[in-house]
């Protein structure tokens, strides 16, 4: 590493070399490696459904700041791999995931919940 004589410089040489994020009043670089899984781990996640879930958490991650690094689907869970800013807390974002992603797969497949609650 350089040797850098003040220490302003030598905070931005951080911040640029290892991917820190900003927010007006924050510096930050978390990540979060969630396990989302239907209700009883059922395998609801077909082709299509498997698909449109990866859309849907994508397109939250684009309307609210999250960075989603890895997306892994599997017939009963799906991986995720993100970073967020610091105004959500982790219960915020696994409850955005949740609900919005269920709100639009019943939406859109009727099925999935008749399969889930009967």
């Amino acid at each position: 590493m350089k040797s850098y004589p003040y220490r302003k410089t030598r905070w931005k040489y951080y911040i640029e070399c290892m991917s820190l994020k900003r927010t007006s009043h924050a510096v930050y670089d978390t990540k979060y490696h969630l396990v989302w899984a239907p209700k009883y781990r059922k395998g609801i996640l077909r082709d299509e459904i498997r698909t449109r879930i990866q859309e849907v958490f994508e397109e939250i991650g684009r309307n609210h700041d999250f960075e989603i690094d890895t997306l892994e689907r599997a017939s009963d869970h799906v991986h995720v791999f993100l970073t967020f800013p610091p105004r959500y807390s982790i219960s915020k974002v696994v409850g955005m995931l949740k609900s919005i992603s269920a709100s639009v797969i019943f939406a859109e497949h009727p099925e999935v919940k008749r399969d889930l609650w009967g």
